[in-house]
């Protein structure tokens, strides 16, 4: 068994980071992914840098577990082909602009004509209805608009400032597959599939709202620009490095007090109940600072921990690969792929007791798969290599099709 989606046949229509990460978090947990891309050309991840074999490490990282077609959708035959495979799958996923897919003759009316009970899942920025459903958008315009880069800021009075990951992209990948595995058990319940839609904007508004709109969540209240919580963001610096300690409880702060060696802040009424701690947060922190700065990070977790006061390092990238937590979790996992050669990634972070998700290919390169794909359709080699010489298909790295085309020669 090789996860709880086994069985399960993905079309994935979609570029770049969100939808293509969507689908390969379906594939780790068993899905068949069939990633349908533009012959000559793919997935524009493809394209980016930090290379090895012709892949790049994005591009490896987000469509591992997929089969790779390439098919021309502006062709009549590049349509129906595509048709002809989601007529025997369970999801079809594209993140297309709105309007773009309906033009292609591929939207979902097109693909619940010939698979009525489809999962169709529409991805997109904006959504498909408002202002701003046809501009372009890529993950920092979700972050501006959503207000994250005022949240990250720390104030409204502070200039705006960009997560330095693409949090929107990954959030909303993370809900698709989510929506796209809910849709899936109400299928099972009912027997019917249907239209999933989902924009980055919406779902990073719901991200953010469990904590971070707390003013805004009562609509009759009148709200005033957000002060900072804090000038300090619980980075803190060390003798050598950087680290964060939190405390929430009275005795999480009564084990910082012990281990800090001042335990005189326990008689300081600024500090003697949380909401007092609140109230002098910037106090508390810069008194808190001073003193870490007296020793070592190792240090100071040794002495921390044993105070039962929560704390990490502030590692680099380097740093948590070798960390013993990490290496400990067996978070990652060393594949051998056929182009790029010696891979680390991550596994799936979801452990399934009894359908463990797998690694059982890494991405494809481009039109790899065409024959197979094809082929269970019922199209005959004959069938392929035409298609193929029509520009229909492209069968870029496909070695069966090559095999096909030089005997056919």
């Amino acid at each position: 068994m090789s996860g709880p989606f086994e069985g399960v046949k993905i079309v994935d229509l979609t570029t770049m980071l969100s939808g293509p990460w969507a689908t390969s978090i379906l594939g780790d947990q068993g899905a068949d992914v069939i990633k349908v891309e533009v012959p000559g050309k793919g997935d524009h991840v493809r394209s980016l840098g930090n290379q090895r074999g012709g892949m790049s490490s994005m591009f490896l990282n987000i469509n591992r577990n997929k089969r790779s077609v390439t098919l021309d959708l502006k062709k009549p035959e590049g349509r129906d082909l595509l048709l002809r495979i989601a007529e025997t799958a369970d999801v079809f996923v594209q993140n297309f602009r709105p309007g773009v897919v309906e033009r292609l003759g591929v939207g979902y009316e097109d693909v619940a004509g010939v698979n009525p009970n489809i999962v169709y899942m529409s991805l997109s920025g904006f959504g498909e209805k408002g202002p701003w459903v046809h501009k372009p958008v890529y993950d920092p315009v979700i972050q501006a608009l959503s207000g994250l880069t005022t949240i990250q800021a720390g104030s409204d009075e502070e200039r705006p400032r960009l997560v330095r990951t693409v949090l929107p992209d990954k959030f909303s990948a993370m809900t698709a597959s989510q929506a796209i595995g809910a849709a899936l058990f109400r299928r099972e319940r009912t027997g019917r599939g249907q239209h999933v839609r989902l924009s980055m904007l919406d779902a990073i508004l719901q991200f953010l709202w469990a904590s971070d709109y707390g003013a805004q969540t009562y609509p009759d209240a009148e709200v005033s620009n957000q002060a900072a919580a804090s000038f300090i963001d619980l980075i803190y610096e060390t003798k050598d490095g950087y680290m964060t300690v939190a405390v929430m409880s009275d005795r999480e702060w009564h084990g910082l007090c012990k281990a800090l060696e001042r335990e005189e802040w326990l008689e300081d009424e600024r500090f003697a109940t949380p909401s007092a701690r609140d109230e002098h947060v910037d106090e508390r922190l810069e008194l808190t600072q001073q003193v870490l700065l007296e020793r070592t990070t190792d240090e100071w977790m040794r002495i921390l921990e044993a105070c039962g006061v929560p704390c990490a390092p502030a590692l680099t990238r380097n740093g948590v690969v070798e960390h013993p937590q990490v290496v400990a979790s067996e978070v990652l996992v060393e594949t051998e792929h056929p182009a790029a050669g010696r891979l680390r990634q991550t596994r799936n972070a979801a452990r399934f007791q009894g359908s463990p998700a797998t690694h059982r290919a890494g991405a494809p390169q481009l039109g790899e798969h065409c024959t197979e794909v094809l082929s269970a359709l019922g199209l005959s080699e004959a069938d392929i290599v035409a298609l193929h010489k029509r520009g229909i298909i492209g069968g870029e790295n496909d070695p069966a099709l090559r095999a096909y085309s030089a005997a056919a020669e």
